[in-house]
């Protein structure tokens, strides 16, 4: 009898056991097929959107909370903390007088190169939403929780698992990585503004910025905003000629306003990479049950490499507020390349890097008093492509040496006729920026691109 009475509770113990895996919060018989990826994506979007933060609010006990979970991640995942655990903490002045007390969370990941670990690329992303709000329905008040699931959730997890990327590739990566959890960003972005000009003191030795804001819904497309900085559209056009499982458009556009702004303020070259706008933003109806996880581990692949080949690049980007003004020589105007509604092609495709690849580096030719002086570099030329598909208005805005510029100035002058860029079906004139790069492979060689 004893026997049976202790198998019996073996049993129950069993089933009780196995409902409550099965039964756990968010638990589904989808995601047993998860990748490693997705399913950690899932699981910070899950935390950091969940009903308790009430909406991570500036200032607020949720966003406390969301910085500490960030920092924890961060630590787990083998980087170098520059912030307490619960963030560093700052005060800032509403238009009321009040003070807000918010929080930006701090990590790196240092560099292999000992010429470059001292230059830093930045990636940061949201960490606050807009909290809570209470309605009057049939009389009675509600409380609506907006949890913020895409607004940003989504740019914190992917935040987090590109620190993990990072972290466990750096000996791959030659300047330094900051990852930030900027605080009270929906108070004027406050927290990258507090953090370029307060708490970080070598503003000047960062070469870049990436933004990670809103990534949840790339079934509406995945949009990179570069303020129309010509160096980061050519890093992303010659990435793009690269085999990536998911590549953004860019867009002259600004999506959303966001931390980017701050640090476009500081001529840092920047680039928000985002899924756009959608139905839900700012609504109570912004939750996990919107997010498109598979494309957000696509979106993840591309932009690590996007970030390594920042991080790798020989030169510092050029800050340019917008593609040079064309026009005011010309007397007509001029599109940006990345403002047409159709962009031009080249030999059937309008990838930028392709035209590099199939006509610029086919023909260029390395000056022999280059090689022999040891001159290398990347030299930046912007060109027009007319009405009839031809190239015109060939400049150097970022040269390297007057033999180097001329011969990347000689054979992009005589690149074959393109097919040109439209607007709104009728033909403009475009122009476009790309970087040529001249790299000597050993002291005496014949020269090479790379």
């Amino acid at each position: 009898m004893k026997l049976k009475k202790l198998f019996l509770l073996c049993i129950a113990l069993i089933v009780s056991l196995t409902a409550g895996a099965q039964f756990r919060e968010g638990a589904s018989y989808e995601e047993l097929y998860d990748s490693e990826t997705v399913a950690a994506v899932k699981s910070h979007v899950r935390e950091l959107s969940a009903n308790h933060l009430e909406g991570r609010k500036p200032g607020s006990e949720g966003e406390k909370y969301a910085a500490e979970y960030v920092a924890a991640k961060f630590k787990e995942y083998g980087l170098d903390l520059l912030s307490p655990a619960d963030g560093e903490v700052f005060g800032i002045k509403t238009e009321s007088g009040d003070t807000i007390t918010s929080r930006n969370v701090i990590a790196y990941v240092q560099g292999y190169d000992k010429n470059l670990r001292d230059h830093y690329i930045v990636v940061g992303a949201r960490l606050d939403n807009i909290g809570t709000s209470v309605t009057m329905i049939d009389g009675k008040p509600v409380e609506r929780v907006y949890c913020g699931a895409n607004g940003n959730a989504s740019g914190l997890a992917m935040l987090l698992e590109l620190a993990r990327m990072v972290q466990t590739n750096s000996i791959l990566f030659r300047r330094s990585v900051i990852f930030v959890a900027f605080g009270a960003s929906t108070e004027t972005f406050a927290g990258s503004w507090y953090f370029l000009n307060r708490s970080f003191k070598g503003a000047d030795s960062i070469d870049g910025m990436i933004n990670l804001d809103m990534l949840g819904t790339a079934y509406n497309g995945f949009y990179a905003y570069t303020s129309s900085n010509s160096d980061m559209n050519a890093l992303i056009g010659t990435l793009s000629g690269n085999l990536q499982p998911i590549v953004p458009e860019v867009v002259a556009v600004e999506p959303y306003p966001s931390d980017h702004r701050a640090f476009y303020d500081k001529e840092i070259p920047s680039v928000m990479f985002t899924t756009g706008r959608y139905p839900e933003h700012n609504t109570d109806r912004d939750t996990q049950s919107i997010i498109d996880f598979e494309n957000m581990e696509r979106e993840l692949e591309y932009i690590y490499n996007f970030t390594e080949a920042l991080a790798n690049a020989n030169e510092k980007m050029l800050f340019l507020a917008s593609d040079l003004p064309v026009s005011k020589r010309s007397g007509e105007d001029v599109v940006s390349y990345y403002e047409c509604d159709q962009r031009p092609t080249f030999l059937g495709t309008s990838e930028p890097s392709q035209f590099l690849e199939k006509w610029v580096y086919q023909y260029l030719r390395y000056p022999e008093k280059a090689v022999r002086d040891g001159v290398q570099g990347r030299v930046v030329v912007e060109f027009v492509i007319e009405k009839d598909g031809k190239v015109s208005d060939v400049r150097v805005i970022k040269g390297v040496s007057e033999e180097l510029d001329a011969e990347a100035v000689k054979v992009i002058s005589a690149s074959p006729k393109w097919k040109p860029g439209r607007v709104r079906g009728e033909k403009v004139r475009t122009t476009l920026s790309l970087p040529v790069e001249f790299r000597l492979e050993k002291k005496g060689s014949k020269s090479s691109r790379h």
